[in-house]
């Protein structure tokens, strides 16, 4: 019996991470167990085609099966206050996955402009726009250019908030409102706050998406992702991984399962860690602008404070030195001993990125240019490093030392 089923309505937030959703098997093993086999047998032939035809449920085949996958599957559901989660291979399958299941040939999907670089690509034309599904791209912030945007033929807003990289806090509950008037559904990006910080199905979202290479591993092991939502829509997303098969490994499964009994310690002590970071980079007179939710000089400090518990881990700021600016921000990233030069994040390890040269280089620079991604920015994804360390490592960027 899964535990979930026992007490977890009662469990808080701490608890779920470590036990929702956990099987245990006839041997009463405590560490969730790793089920690594590509297929199930079965008492007869009755039996599997009860459990092929959904007549029975149970484990049929590991592409869109396994008791390892479910067990994650059913925690993350209860962390973010879901009917239901399916896991995927990455976080760009989960939000391919979903496009694919709720949309078709003539609909019309409506995006929030500061989205994550492959997002764009995905949705800007590359890839779906084949199957002649057309985006709108809109100012993150502004609601009305949300309602502004909407057609007969919209069926899908997508945003991500915090955004990556300028840490733009999108107004969910009115992004929902617009999205149900139309008729259309409304899916949040959470990979920067995780449910630890936000939970936007509680603001009016109907689907949640990870990217649970990032803070649900928490230490940079495996890719994975996850749609999380109700029950008729994760319902569709299924039938769709069942059949394409973008879904998670069962060791991948494992390691993110381990990734979540401490989520929010790490959470809680990265976005400490960032706040006094953006604080400190805020001081410096080599930088040009801080961009963090935490910070009273945010454009949107007002809202992150209220829809989220912190301002997160994730700090980016501009450096100075136009014209060349770029030149400037590479010598930070050059400049580090410490620091990980790596387009990841939601590492125990602090990560450092030039995003107009790597997570958005594939977009094109009138795109970048919209996003406000400049050539000084640089991406911070603070760990748990000492907060003195990372501050001496960036120093010497910007100062030489």
């Amino acid at each position: 019996m899964s535990e979930t089923s026992i007490t977890a309505n009662d469990w808080h937030m701490d608890t779920l991470a470590v036990r929702a959703g956990q099987q245990r098997s006839q041997f009463g093993e405590h560490s969730e167990a790793l089920y690594l086999t590509s297929s199930f047998v079965f008492d007869s032939a009755a039996h599997a085609a009860a459990r092929f035809s959904g007549e029975e449920e149970g484990m049929v085949y590991a592409r869109f099966t396994n008791p390892t996958v479910s067990m994650l599957q059913e925690r993350l559901a209860a962390l973010e206050g879901a009917e239901r989660c399916v896991a995927t291979a990455s976080g760009m399958a989960a939000i391919l996955a979903t496009a694919m299941a709720l949309l078709k040939a003539g609909d019309h999907v409506v995006a929030s402009r500061g989205i994550f670089g492959a997002t764009q690509q995905l949705f800007g034309g590359n890839i779906l726009g084949k199957f002649g599904i057309e985006t709108s791209f809109v100012d993150a912030t502004d609601i009305e250019a949300y309602r502004a945007a909407v057609r007969p033929s919209t069926r899908l807003f997508f945003i991500e908030t915090p955004s990556n990289p300028l840490t733009e806090v999108i107004d969910i509950a009115a992004v929902a409102a617009v999205a149900h008037a139309a008729g259309a559904v409304l899916a949040v990006d959470n990979c920067f706050c995780t449910p630890v910080l936000q939970r936007p199905l509680e603001l009016g979202a109907d689907l949640v998406i990870h990217s649970a290479t990032k803070y649900l591993d928490g230490q940079g092991r495996v890719l994975g992702g996850a749609v999380c939502g109700g029950n008729a829509l994760v319902e569709e997303i299924f039938k769709y991984l069942r059949t394409a098969g973008p879904t998670l490994s069962p060791f991948n499964a494992w390691i993110i399962l381990k990734g979540l009994e401490t989520l929010r310690i790490r959470m809680e002590a990265q976005s400490a860690s960032a706040l006094k970071l953006a604080q400190w980079l805020e001081a410096q007179p080599a930088v040009a602008r801080v961009f963090y939710p935490g910070l009273p000089s945010h454009p949107q400090h007002a809202l992150a404070m209220r829809q989220q518990k912190s301002g997160g881990a994730i700090v980016s700021f501009a450096v100075k030195g136009e014209p060349n600016a770029r030149e400037a921000a590479w010598r930070v990233i050059d400049s580090t001993r410490m620091l990980s030069i790596t387009a990841n994040l939601g590492d125990t390890k602090t990560t450092i990125t030039h995003p107009a040269s790597t997570t958005h280089s594939r977009i094109t620079p009138e795109a970048r240019a919209a996003s406000g991604i400049t050539e000084g920015l640089l991406r911070i994804a603070v760990g748990l490093e000492d907060l003195s360390d990372i501050q001496a490592d960036l120093a010497r960027g910007l100062y030489g030392a």
